[in-house]
């Protein structure tokens, strides 16, 4: 009975060892594009919507909206936009109710020195993609979304 327990064994392993060489060496479709509002919860989906309506509000002001939603491992910015001759890196925050003082208190120090970082990480593509390779100024704004309406904060913290 050992042996028979044993040839088991082997052979499960095997077969774990042929689909995992099966998995490795089957090409990789392309991902299809889909809108962003498919994915995620639905709270993330009502945090993609206030974007949206941040990057029309930017527009409208004048900025020229080059990413969003820019990840790393130090963080996200919700936005990156072009003010004239300055990167913009701008975090959105929406919040339905006035506990813990409002959605602007809860970009406190801890969350500007992530945004500093992850800003760090993709400044130099960003430099290279929008300005011939040359690191421009840079500010941080805030656009808070709650009750009250939308409120654009430039220069909301210093770099």
């Amino acid at each position: 009975m050992p042996e028979h327990d044993n040839l088991a064994f082997e052979l499960a392993r095997m077969a774990q060892n042929k689909a995992i060489r099966r998995r490795r060496a089957a090409p990789r479709a392309a991902p299809t594009h889909q809108p962003e509002t498919t994915y995620g919860s639905p709270t993330q989906r009502i945090g993609f919507e206030a974007e949206q309506q941040a990057c029309e509000f930017l527009a409208q002001r004048g900025l020229n909206v080059v990413d969003k939603n820019l990840r790393c491992k130090a963080g996200e910015i919700d936005v990156v936009a072009i003010d004239r001759e300055q990167l913009v890196f701008i975090e959105v925050k929406l919040r339905t109710g006035q506990g813990f003082g409002g959605p602007a208190a809860s970009v406190n120090r801890d969350k500007q020195d992530k945004l500093r970082r992850t800003a760090l990480f993709f400044l130099p593509r960003l430099a290279q993609a929008h300005f011939r390779g040359v690191v421009p100024p840079c500010r941080f704004d805030v656009i808070t979304i709650d009750n009250a309406g939308l409120t654009w904060i430039p220069n909301a913290f210093d770099t």
